[in-house]
């Protein structure tokens, strides 16, 4: 088993308004030469074949890797601890992932960035487009095999969970318990204004392949889940695409989206209590898996810009302090297994519980299909 990194409990709602701390320890042990990134220390990257040292005197200014930007994902305070330790600043990427692969296939011939980071299933979609370098980060090895390819051409750094994000205060007033299974959104008080994500955005898909999965169905059978929708859209249940406002004003109750949007909304949306809002992962109707991990994560782009700090950039947010860094701002590492788990978060015994991962590769070749079809067939409101 591997031992837990003991860490010092911050506030909550600190970590994101209150600005980032000092970087401390980053890659503690992993560098050689003193703390400073001045006047030529060195830097020892990578893991195993990908090993190289970096030294601080090829280090830009700025450095540009695809959708690291601030508001989202918890970038902010791993771009401020980055330039803090190594005088580097990040460029605030606002960027889609599919916005990014799309600028990056404009500008193959003159790459601008130095790495692409997103969502799994679009950096596998650069990597078949040759667009990844082979380079496996520090950590690489402590990666689940099925968040990774074997040559080190896409790293997972961080996975959102579907999850409910759901109104405690109208669930008390309904004398509503909390959700545990799918079954129990059927409820009619429930359905009532419950929404899921459109089915053609990441979010959205993932959240109908987890109530699929939860029923039976598989990526080549969407049938559970049109079934469930049809269920449901009989006491009011749509989709919706602010879901975050609709939530904030009381319009919805029941959000489907991830463990970092409901989070979010209950620790950093000053309009809303904390106390009326959780969030809770659900099984299947039998109390198997019912929600599926999405995967975001980067590569390094053939002959991109400032290669050398990419890797250490890389490499930071698959150490330690970056790892936690995520974690304390409502984002899953994919190291959490390492981690002190943050307060707030549900158990980590409810997501081996009721987590799953999906064949990444597979549902990349069939990613746009299933979308097309649980779109075209889903009888919920709002899915166009």
């Amino acid at each position: 088993m591997r031992q837990r990194l003991k860490r010092t409990t911050r506030s909550r709602r600190q970590v994101l308004v209150g600005g980032s701390t000092v970087a401390g320890t980053a890659l503690a042990g992993c560098l050689s030469g003193d703390d400073s990134a001045a006047d030529g220390t060195d830097y020892e990257v990578g893991f195993g074949d990908s090993e190289t040292t970096v030294n601080s005197g090829t280090l830009p200014d700025t450095l540009y890797v695809y959708c690291v930007q601030t508001g989202w994902s918890g970038w902010d305070d791993i771009m401020e601890a980055f330039e803090d330790e190594y005088g580097v600043s990040l460029n605030d990427d606002q960027r889609s992932s599919g916005e990014a692969l799309t600028h990056m296939r404009s500008n193959a011939q003159n790459p601008s960035h130095g790495a692409f980071n997103g969502g799994y299933s679009f950096a596998l979609e650069a990597w078949e487009d040759g667009f990844l370098a082979e380079y496996k980060p520090q950590h690489w090895d402590e990666v689940p095999e099925e968040f990774k390819t074997d040559d080190g051409h896409v790293t997972t750094t961080r996975e959102m969970t579907t999850a409910v994000t759901y109104r405690t205060d109208v669930y008390e007033e309904r004398g509503l318990d909390e959700p545990e299974t799918w079954e129990d959104l059927k409820h009619p008080d429930l359905a009532q204004d419950l929404a899921f994500t459109p089915p053609h955005t990441a979010n959205g898909l993932n959240a109908a392949l987890s109530v699929n999965e939860a029923y039976g169905g598989s990526l080549e059978d969407v049938d559970p889940v049109l079934d469930y929708h049809e269920e449901i859209e009989s006491h009011g249940a749509d989709f919706r695409r602010n879901i975050d406002g609709d939530f904030t004003s009381g319009e919805i109750s029941t959000v489907v989206e991830t463990d970092y949007s409901g989070l979010n909304l209950k620790y950093n949306v000053g309009e809303l209590d904390e106390e009326h809002v959780d969030v809770a992962l659900l099984t299947g109707p039998d109390g198997g898996p019912g929600v599926s991990a999405m995967p975001y994560g980067f590569g390094l782009i053939e002959g991109g810009d400032s290669t050398e700090a990419t890797k250490l950039f890389m490499d930071y947010c698959l150490s330690d302090e970056g790892q936690q860094r995520f974690y304390d701002a409502y984002v899953r590492p994919v190291r959490a297994g390492d981690l002190e788990e943050p307060d707030g978060f549900p158990e980590d015994s409810r997501y081996e519980q009721t987590q799953f991962r999906l064949d990444q590769q597979e549902l990349l070749e069939r990613q746009e299909e299933l979308m097309d079809e649980i779109t075209e067939r889903t009888p919920l409101p709002g899915a166009a």
